[in-house]
């Protein structure tokens, strides 16, 4: 007789959740080039079946670190794991991953099956099911038709695809993507992105990803690592990232933003007051619990969560209207603020009646915006 546990909880009840099996685990992983480190020590699991994506500028080290996955390279210190297995000292073709590089990197003298079952052949699979996998991969990614084309032959998407099929095909444990959608236009690498992660999603295949491209690192990813200068600044999901950065670097590298100086002029009943170049604001004592009367902040907020209030509005910032640029969907606000750090605020605001350049305005910020305090910056 099956019995139902769902039945047996109490009312109320959140039935357990198994812990996530961990795919990769990078512990304490450092590299260095010629006396330079490229990677600081560094610590990270990728669940299994999540879609992680490595975020941040040009040498910030998020590369480096696939390759270190990969095993391009060797770590100066720390270890690598794939499921549990230490592969610190095991060479590419034996880690059973799936690479996708920005070049794409198909062999331009084969037709496109046989670029696809090429990982297969080296591996002894026989011709016969190398073929019939490879075809199946094809039609995943909705190009079985063009199995004997040569790579020039076709788009850049397209190419694109039968790169990602290749890396698939040999079901790998982990599937590793450095910038792949950089050299397409925006259409198509929005229209891949999407493609991307359905199969992603329909496979389960744990999958890290390397962009500088906030906006899909946001739309694509379970969860973020940012990085800057070799360390990885904050993890967390794409809301987590966007609401609640870390710090100073993560708030600004991850969509637009406001900052604001202020200083705590009071720290009392659990609440904390804030001087905004002669503006007022009290906030509770949990947005910057260490720091003390006289301390000098930053505060952050998005440009969506500030709305345009009527002047004289307690804790609002008197600003004046600089110009205006319309986006379609909405209008982006450009205001003139002494309290910001550059002088400038951002208002993204609905389409509608807006007040015209030169015109004096009142900013109200969000209830509970972030505060950076001098050691998160």
């Amino acid at each position: 007789m099956l019995i139902d546990p769902k039945l047996h909880q109490p009312a109320g009840a959140v039935p357990a959740q198994p812990p996530a099996r961990t795919a990769v685990k990078i512990d304490g992983v450092s590299k260095s080039f010629d006396g330079t480190l490229a990677l600081e020590p560094s610590w990270l699991k990728v669940r299994k079946g999540e879609f992680l994506t490595l975020l941040g500028p040009s040498g910030c080290g998020k590369t480096t670190l696939l390759n270190l996955v990969a095993g391009f390279l060797e770590p100066d210190k720390g270890e690598l794991f794939i499921d549990d297995a230490l592969v610190t000292q095991v060479p590419v073709h034996r880690r059973e991953i799936g690479i996708v590089f920005q070049n794409y990197a198909l062999f331009p003298h084969m037709d496109v099956v046989r670029n696809v079952e090429y990982g297969l052949r080296t591996r002894g699979v026989a011709a016969s099911e190398a073929r019939a996998r490879a075809m199946e991969t094809l039609r995943l990614v909705k190009l079985e038709q063009f199995a004997d084309r040569r790579p020039r032959q076709l788009s850049g998407g397209q190419q694109q695809r039968v790169a990602l099929a290749r890396a698939l095909v040999i079901r790998p444990k982990v599937l590793l993507l450095d910038e792949p959608f950089s050299a397409l236009d925006r259409n198509l690498r929005a229209a891949m992105q999407i493609e991307l992660k359905e199969i992603q999603q329909g496979l389960g295949v744990t999958t890290i990803f390397v962009t500088h491209d906030q906006g899909e690192a946001l739309s694509m990813s379970d969860r973020i690592a940012v990085m800057s200068k070799g360390r990885i600044r904050q993890i967390g999901t794409p809301e987590e990232i966007y609401a609640s950065p870390a710090d100073r670097f993560v708030g600004t590298f991850v969509g637009d933003a406001n900052l604001l100086n202020g200083t705590v002029t009071a720290r009392e009943s659990g609440t904390l007051t804030l001087d905004l170049a002669g503006t007022s604001l009290t906030l509770p004592e949990s947005a910057a619990p260490e720091a003390g009367a006289g301390a000098q902040v930053e505060l952050f907020a998005r440009p969506e969560a500030c709305r345009l209030v009527a002047r004289g509005t307690p804790g609002a910032l008197p600003a004046t209207v600089s110009f205006a640029v319309y986006q379609g969907a909405h209008v982006e606000l450009h205001l003139a603020c002494p309290a910001a750090v550059d002088g400038q605020l951002m208002l993204r605001l609905p389409v509608g009646n807006l007040p015209k350049v030169g015109e004096a305005v009142a900013v109200a910020l969000p209830e509970a915006p972030v505060v950076f305090t001098g050691a998160s910056q």
